[in-house]
């Protein structure tokens, strides 16, 4: 049975673009850098594709050959260093799915997050009772044990909100995954009453599209938008779906995402008639 391939870390990827960049700087194709280094064209295209880290000589001689002054080279041997750590993992977290152990990864790692959800409450603003509602529904034929793993790193993941610097969320949820009653009354009042709460925070902002705003461009599924602090870290779309986790980098499906996120931002509800909205939700579940 063949090996999954990891998912690359944050720190991985950005080698991968510092090193393409240093080579087209130095005016080398991939053949010209096997020809002078003998660094197999193979193994420079999983590097500079973040699927492997480099040796450490593998990677001084590619930074001898592209003439790096040394006080780079100090920076990218020490990106090189770090870049098989991920930035949030709990050792139960080698039982979770290796899709979503990546994903815990690069949102520990990002600057800001824009999420749009259909049917749930964002991951990020579960209620510990809330999300173990959520987990049995949505896994009927999981373990008691896997449930409360799940549980466990989802609520742990919310600790990016409450660091020193805090995660910038935006959360845009469908009406409908504040009206659906996740748990009970009593489960889904907690966590109204936590979304009151938190819509005060001044690094998240929360919106919620209502019913009265009819087809939108949401409907065909929740997705996941993550930037991060460096410039040149290029940002993430997740999606997640029945059919399986998927990670796009590509800048057309950046901007596509980018742009439905605006759309959605625009039929939205303001931040403050979203907290009124769900003010008198939370009332009617009382």
């Amino acid at each position: 049975m063949p090996t999954k391939r990891q998912m690359p870390t944050v720190r991985l990827r950005r080698l991968a673009a510092e090193l393409r960049r240093l080579r087209a700087g130095a005016d080398l194709t991939r053949e010209d850098v096997a020809e002078q280094t003998g660094i197999n064209t193979a193994t420079l295209y999983r590097i500079e594709t973040a699927r492997v880290r480099p040796q450490r000589r593998t990677l001084v001689a590619l930074l001898n050959l592209y003439g790096v002054r040394e006080s780079q080279r100090d920076e990218v041997l020490a990106l090189s260093e770090g870049a098989s750590v991920q930035g949030w993992l709990r050792p139960y977290h080698s039982e979770l799915p290796e899709e979503y152990t990546a994903y815990i990864s690069f949102e520990a790692e990002a600057r800001a997050v824009r999420n749009y959800e259909s049917l749930f409450v964002p991951g990020l603003l579960q209620t510990e009772d809330y999300a173990r509602a959520v987990i049995k529904g949505v896994l009927p034929m999981a373990s008691a044990r896997e449930i409360e793993q799940r549980v466990q790193a989802r609520v742990e993941r919310q600790a990016v909100l409450v660091k020193d610097d805090p995660l910038h969320l935006w959360a845009i949820m469908d009406e409908a995954a504040l009206r659906r009653m996740v748990g009970g009354r009593d489960v889904m009042h907690k966590q109204l009453q936590h979304l009151t709460a938190v819509a005060q925070e001044p690094h998240m902002t929360l919106q919620v599209i209502p019913f009265g705003a009819g087809a939108h461009a949401g409907m065909p599924g929740s997705f996941v938008l993550m930037s991060f602090p460096e410039a040149e870290d290029p940002e993430i779309v997740y999606i997640d779906s029945m059919a399986g986790d998927l990670f796009l980098e590509a800048e057309a499906d950046i901007r596509r995402y980018g742009a439905i996120f605006d759309n959605l931002r625009a039929v939205a509800l303001s931040p403050d008639d979203t907290s009124n909205l769900i003010a008198a939700l939370a009332k009617e579940t009382q």
